[in-house]
């Protein structure tokens, strides 16, 4: 028998019911997204640009694979050649568990429209930057925890794109689980991986490298759906998972214990998107009470009570929030 996405199906067993999503709202029309979808472009064949990918192997990055070929939709941005220019600040997007890069399948779409809304905007391939951590399963995502291997993929594909682009500063979207490995990522420092019995050093911060940095729909917390099963999943682990202790101030991850004890890490701006009706952190995105989509000293937040702002449609649907974020510095 396949095995169940862990989180899908805690959260929907045990759903927590909150009276405030009987609420009616008016659903969040993104206008410009709407004029602007009869461009939007099939991504899942496109992968990091030849130049890119030569850089990486010149510069000794061939070892992570960035440009994950054995993915349909496994990465994605580079120059079209050396002598291209970047004019605008570079922007990494760090998917969610189970997801990739770039595709046409919701829940494995990536992360295709807002790339196509930034390439709206002005920005070019060379501009935009994302690959694949894990295997792009969702069979598989409740096996996914916060590992060594994933940790310093982030980290390294933040580092390649800083020195290939040579930018002073990039911008950072992220998803679900790409929210917490990316703040680690940043945030540096020793690490431990419980389940490889290994302990390691990230580097120091990047925080002076990153201007913006968003998280959309992230378990900065924990997840409800992990106390149900006890820590006994890798994803939902007591040590580098979701786990939100068994009372608000007593067994949360060590992963996120160390995430979570500085603040305002992860970049000059740091912003949330998050929503009550997400039905993978489930629960009205609390966690004993706190809001666990939201992350520590963040500068601003949107959020959500209605669908389609599920756990992807804040990703999909967000998009124009995204870019004034990163660009603006702005929530609305």
């Amino acid at each position: 028998m396949k095995k169940i996405h862990y989180l899908f199906y805690f959260c929907l067993l045990f759903s927590c019911k909150h009276d405030v999503l009987n609420k009616k709202e008016t659903p969040f029309v993104d206008l410009e997204k709407l004029e602007e979808s009869g461009n939007i472009a099939s991504l899942s064949n496109v992968k990091i640009s030849n130049d890119f990918e030569n850089w990486l192997i010149t510069n000794g990055y061939s070892n992570y694979n960035f440009t994950r070929n054995d993915i349909s939709g496994g990465s994605f941005g580079g120059k079209k050649n050396a002598s291209q220019l970047i004019k605008k600040q570079p922007v990494i997007f760090i998917h969610g568990n189970g997801d990739k890069a770039t595709g046409t399948i919701f829940g494995q779409n990536g992360w295709t429209k807002s790339i196509n809304y930034f390439k709206a905007k002005g920005y070019t391939n060379a501009e935009l930057y994302a690959t694949t951590w894990g295997d792009a399963n969702m069979s598989n995502a409740a096996q996914k925890y916060h590992s060594k291997a994933y940790l310093l993929y982030v980290r390294k594909f933040i580092e390649a794109v800083l020195d290939y682009t040579d930018a002073e500063k990039v911008d950072i979207i992220t998803h679900s689980m790409g929210v917490t490995l990316t703040r680690k990522a940043i945030k540096g420092g020793a690490a431990f991986d419980d389940v490889e019995n290994v302990f390691f050093d990230l580097g120091m911060p990047l925080t002076n490298k990153i201007d913006a940095f968003v998280g959309i729909a992230g378990a900065n917390k924990g997840l409800t759906s992990c106390y149900v099963t006890n820590g006994n999943t890798p994803t939902c682990n007591r040590i580098n998972g979701f786990y939100p202790g068994n009372t608000s101030n007593n067994g949360l991850s060590e992963f996120l214990l160390d995430l979570n004890q500085t603040s305002h890490f992860e970049g000059n701006y740091v912003y949330s998107i998050w929503s009550l009706v997400d039905e993978v952190v489930c629960c009205g995105c609390l966690v004993y009470g706190q809001n666990t989509c939201k992350i520590n000293g963040q500068n601003g937040e949107k959020s959500f009570i209605s669908y389609p702002y599920g756990h992807f449609g804040l990703k999909d649907y967000t998009t124009a929030i995204q870019y004034k974020m990163v660009v603006n510095h702005k929530t609305n």
